[in-house]
């Protein structure tokens, strides 16, 4: 049974990567299909419709293992298990979740030339540009694209803090979980 309940007309955050890690997009096609980063994804989706969240994620989940599958002569699962979602409850959490989303293949410094993926950000930041993307939610809350940029860039440096912060603090209580018997001189 899954943890959260959704609601119609609130926001989640959705996510899931690749069953040990292991890349989910081989090539742009694959990337192109689906949307997001080599081993794992996020959303942010607003339910309109009773299970309508699980329904669409059920079908693109296993439409997309299916064709993987078929495409990779591989079999069985493709995804670490089923998504996970987060309640965003508050505007505040909604617009860094945003940031979050557009800008996830900063968060885990992928090299544009080198890997794949594929972002939300150039949707946000150019009019002409449409998509999936119901940008104006976001965009509107702000003056300026501009505003917007620098909002998304303050932010993104606060996340990587932050997760630069968590790993610090990781690293600290696997050392004193498992010292490492050395006396200090």
């Amino acid at each position: 049974m899954r943890k959260i309940s959704f609601v119609a007309n609130e926001f989640y955050h959705i996510y899931n990567r690749g069953v040990d890690r292991r890349l989910i997009f081989s090539n742009k096609y694959d990337l192109e299909r689906f949307f997001q980063n080599p081993n794992h994804y996020h959303f942010i989706i607003t339910q309109l419709e009773e299970r309508g969240i699980e329904k669409f994620m059920h079908r693109l989940g296993t439409g997309y293992t299916r064709y993987f599958n078929e495409r990779h002569v591989r079999t069985g699962s493709l995804f670490q298990g089923r998504f996970k979602a987060s309640h965003i409850d508050s505007n505040e959490y909604l617009l860094h979740a945003s940031v979050y989303v557009n800008l996830n293949y900063k968060v885990h410094k992928l090299n544009r030339k080198k890997d794949l993926f594929l972002s939300s950000w150039n949707e946000y930041l150019d009019d002409n540009l449409s998509g999936i993307c119901a940008k104006n939610i976001i965009r509107e809350q702000f003056k300026t694209l501009e505003d917007y940029e620098r909002f998304s860039k303050n932010t993104l440096v606060s996340i990587l803090e932050r997760k630069e912060l968590l790993a610090e603090l990781e690293n600290e209580h696997l050392e004193a979980q498992h010292p490492s018997g050395r006396k200090r001189v």
